[in-house]
């Protein structure tokens, strides 16, 4: 049997008329561009949250440069963020001219809060909190701290669309909060996608207009803009995403509870969930210290795994301006050396999970 760690053909089958309805609804439109989709999918999105408003964007990396930069961050200014997440959380800030300041993670992958505060300094600006592989992050303490400091708070929830601290949704307890609909999420586009959602219709407006060239009325640009539009195809598709959210997130979960009732070799470090926060499982990755063992052992048996992430940001090639060495940061190299993502799909059988926990469990 062989499995891979991550398939979305499965997903597309399921809803496959509806998926395919819609394309031919789109394309017999004649509107491409910023049409009904995108219009329709902002509001659905921004129901479904809870944020008030959503503004579609191109990506989800355009989503994190831009809110920075609508914000007004920029050069000389720092934004706190954890140190194990993917890089593109980092370039969201530094492509403004910001300077990251990491901080180690806790035991749930999340930014550590009880380490925040000792990094904030007078050029401190926002903290971006990333709800890493699908599960919310302890936003109490975070809002608690933007507002003594008069922080900007930024949330990544590119991995975790759905997922809840104390019954409210991620992405809504900060100025922005950032999505990704890149075909692996939870909530997948059939190509790059992205959004963020805010609170307050004026900033709403604000990110309308740098989106389409900086312009509110055609060929008249208030400011130098960006062309990071939501395609009205992919709003399309992600509005039939969005109205089987739930059911799928669910089959996520109870992959999630067979994993840890059934793993039961003591080499796996199994994930937790912090207590108040939800999880919809974007990835379910376990800590190994005998990874590369075990990832040679699993491709044998043909079952897919993935490394969420090898080379943290501070140690990447991209960063090494920044002038960390190996050591600076002990807990998120840790984990950069012992993570492990195993398989997680929607329409992933019994009997595949069946033979994913077998093959863990005897290694």
């Amino acid at each position: 049997m062989k499995i891979m760690a991550n398939r979305m053909d499965r997903g597309f089958f399921r809803y496959q008329k509806e998926f395919e309805d819609r394309a031919l609804e789109v394309l017999r439109s004649g509107w491409y561009v910023l049409g009904n989709q995108v219009k329709s999918f902002e509001e659905e999105f921004a129901a479904y949250t809870g944020g008030g408003y959503c503004v579609g964007l191109a990506s989800g990396l355009d989503a994190l440069w831009i809110a920075f930069r609508v914000l007004g961050i920029g050069p000389g200014d720092e934004v706190i963020v954890q140190g194990n997440t993917y890089i593109a959380s980092v370039m969201g800030i530094t492509m403004n001219g910001a300077t990251p300041i990491f901080v180690e993670p806790d035991e749930y992958f999340n930014i550590d809060t009880a380490k925040i505060e000792e990094k904030i300094t007078e050029r401190t600006k926002a903290i971006l909190v990333v709800h890493l592989y699908g599960q919310a992050s302890k936003m109490d303490a975070v809002t608690e701290l933007a507002r003594k400091y008069g922080l900007r708070l930024v949330e990544d929830c590119a991995q975790s669309h759905g997922a809840c601290f104390d019954g409210q949704m991620t992405g809504t307890f900060g100025d922005v909060g950032c999505f990704s609909f890149y075909p692996s999420k939870n909530i997948g586009a059939f190509g790059d996608g992205g959004a963020v959602v805010v609170k307050d219709e004026e900033l709403a407006r604000e990110f309308r207009i740098f989106r389409n060239y900086g312009s509110e009325k055609r060929y008249y640009n208030k400011e130098v803009g960006a062309n990071s539009r939501l395609d009205e195809l992919q709003a399309g598709l992600l509005r039939v995403r969005l109205a089987h959210v739930e059911e799928c997130e669910q089959e996520r979960v109870q992959i999630a509870e067979r994993y840890k009732r059934e793993l039961h070799n003591p080499k796996l470090i199994l994930p937790e969930v912090r207590e108040g926060a939800t999880a919809v499982w974007h990835q379910y990755v376990v800590r190994c210290q005998e990874r590369e063992a075990l990832i040679s052992y699993l491709n044998e048996r043909e079952i897919g795994t993935i490394i969420h992430y090898p080379i943290p940001p501070h140690l990447s090639e991209a960063y090494a301006y920044l002038g960390y060495k190996k050591g600076a940061f002990p807990i998120t190299e840790q984990y950069a050396d012992e993570v492990l993502s195993l398989p997680m799909y929607n329409g992933m059988t019994d009997e595949e999970q069946t033979y994913v926990i077998e093959a863990l469990n005897s290694f």
